[in-house]
């Protein structure tokens, strides 16, 4: 197969294509436009986030015979018209889930113990001991909403502490050895910590704003590693201010451009709640890296290497 590759991924997704005897061009440096223009000659398209695949663009490919994302996700690509064109889909969310389970834990060990702002304030000369006492994390109660391989992953690496965990999700029967899964109702009543842990879709667009965070019983921490636009900021920074959220931890914003590759790219006016989110010392902040590790990169490349070679054999055979 002829595959295109527009962004640019670990060398080693290249290298296994390669010696499966496909034939692969490297576009990375090519607009969406120059891409369609020789879209018909390709048998598979790689992407990470650089631009959205939809009608036009398959439409343009009469022998485009899949479609892969090196990520977890494939909000970027027009899903319901790819399966109706008979177009395979791939994507990798066991290349990084590691990564997303260990980034989150870190976030929530940070908060508890305001290790950002500690470590600020002592390189500015100021030794605050009370002002900095922690909080432990033993005997918390952590929910997880959105139990796939993130959620999981994040309940596994809770298991050498002494909590209970707790996670809700859209479909039945996820809950294993280290969750227990419930309804949200039950998970609102019960929870001390929250960590969001799903793609963004319709039901998932906007859905952590004043209504959902007043319906817990306790306040609590929020982890968010999964999609800013899931989180409606304003109310997030109203929740701050009233302590209906003890602190959180973003990965994520909802200003985030779709490619996830800027917060900002031209002149945009920072939206007076992003501005009061920067400037709050109980937040804690990450350019969506949650998945981007050393390791992840590598594995995130082999995963989708491995599903297309699965999927359609070498050349030849």
């Amino acid at each position: 197969m002829i595959i295109l590759h527009a962004d640019s991924n670990h060398p080693t997704l290249i290298h296994r294509l390669q010696e499966a005897g496909h034939h692969n061009i490297e576009a990375y440096n090519q607009s969406r436009e120059e891409i369609l223009e020789n879209q018909h000659l390709y048998d598979g398209i790689v992407i990470r986030s650089r631009f959205r695949i939809n009608k036009e663009f398959m439409d343009a490919a009469p022998n485009l015979k899949f479609i892969a994302r090196v990520g977890a996700g494939l909000e970027s690509i027009d899903v319901e018209y790819a399966e109706k064109r008979g177009i395979a889909l791939f994507s990798a969310p066991e290349g990084n889930r590691n990564a997303v389970g260990e980034h989150a834990l870190g976030m929530l060990l940070s908060l508890f113990n305001n290790l950002n702002k500690a470590d600020r304030q002592v390189r500015e000369g100021f030794w605050y001991r009370e002002a900095n006492r922690g909080v432990e994390l033993e005997g918390k109660t952590v929910g997880i909403i959105g139990y796939g391989n993130m959620g999981r992953s994040f309940a596994k690496k809770l298991r050498g502490f002494d909590v209970k965990v707790l996670c809700y999700d859209i479909l039945d029967g996820v809950g294993d050895e280290y969750a227990r899964q419930v309804s949200l109702h039950e998970l609102q009543q019960e929870i001390d910590v929250l960590s969001l842990h799903t793609p963004w879709t319709e039901l998932t667009n906007q859905m952590v704003n004043s209504e959902f965070i007043n319906a817990f019983e306790k306040p609590f921490w929020f982890i968010n590693t999964a999609r800013g636009k899931s989180v409606v900021t304003a109310d997030l920074v109203e929740a701050l201010n009233n302590k209906k959220i003890l602190g959180a931890g973003l990965d994520v914003l909802e200003y985030e451009k779709s490619s996830f590759e800027h917060l900002f790219t031209g002149p945009e006016v920072m939206p007076e709640a992003l501005q009061e989110l920067l400037v709050m010392e109980n937040v804690l902040l990450s350019p969506h890296v949650a998945g981007w590790t050393v390791e992840s990169h590598r594995k995130l490349a082999d995963t989708i290497a491995t599903k297309i070679i699965e999927h359609f054999g070498a050349a030849g055979e």
